[in-house]
């Protein structure tokens, strides 16, 4: 059973990938993990502990092998396509590294598509799509391309898509991995204000300590499990979740 405040479960999670004939790659080990509704959670851990694979089962982008994914109380591992394309149109927002925009599209138009994918009106997408290009401090950019864009101002756009259909939970992958040291404290700060001002729930996949340290709370990861979740605790303490 899932807390009324619990918007993310995972229990016990296993993945494995295939890399050949007799080669495999265990991902995940039987991870445990659980997201509190209005939280922002940094999850770190070195190269092929698991975050990233996690995080994508974690966004209903791939499915466990073994284990349950509980999203708002409802089991999701077992959901079909077309359910599972609801959910992450609705009830996810995703935020990547590389921004993910359309060139062709204004930045009003990038964030309005992604309303309209998740059933808004054409009318209704784009007052949602202006209103989250305001809330990133964007309003005057609407008719402004990508590449009339600094990286800074398109990330902003790209967590004004994930934000527009008021997700559950935003997952975000590397956010500020193509920006700038000061940009990327800038983008930082702007995320960790919306989530005290709106309590939207992020959860981001981060090697770099500066993004994790303007978290609530780190999750780390080595070998395919969950190792420690304490609040503020540093790698290497002796509190275990895996």
């Amino acid at each position: 059973m899932n807390s009324p405040d619990v918007v993310m479960r995972g229990a016990g999670l296993h993945k494995r990938y295939r890399l050949g004939k007799d080669n495999f790659v265990n991902a995940l080990r039987g991870a445990n993990v659980e997201i509190t509704a209005g939280e922002m959670v940094a999850i770190m851990g070195p190269s092929g502990s698991g975050k990233s694979t996690i995080m994508h089962i974690m966004g209903c982008l791939d499915r466990p092998d073994q284990g349950e994914i509980w999203l708002d109380g409802k089991r999701v591992d077992r959901l079909g396509g077309g359910e599972l394309n609801r959910i992450r149109s609705r009830e996810i927002g995703f935020i990547f590294q590389g921004f993910n925009l359309i060139p062709t599209l204004s930045a009003l138009e990038n964030i309005s598509l992604a309303a309209e994918y998740a059933g808004a009106s054409r009318r209704e997408a784009m007052r949602k799509a202006a209103q989250a290009l305001a809330d990133v401090g964007l309003a005057g950019w609407a008719g402004h391309r990508p590449s009339e864009l600094s990286g800074g101002q398109q990330q902003r756009v790209a967590i004004a898509r994930a934000l527009v259909n008021a997700p559950s939970m935003v997952l975000g992958d590397e956010p500020t991995g193509d920006l700038d040291t000061g940009t990327s404290r800038e983008i930082m700060s702007m995320m960790r204000h919306i989530n005290q001002d709106t309590g939207t729930t992020f959860v981001l996949v981060t090697h770099n300590p500066e993004v994790a340290a303007v978290c609530a709370r780190i999750i780390y990861m080595r070998d395919g499990l969950v190792v420690e979740g304490d609040p503020g605790q540093a790698p290497g303490g002796s509190s275990a979740q895996g």
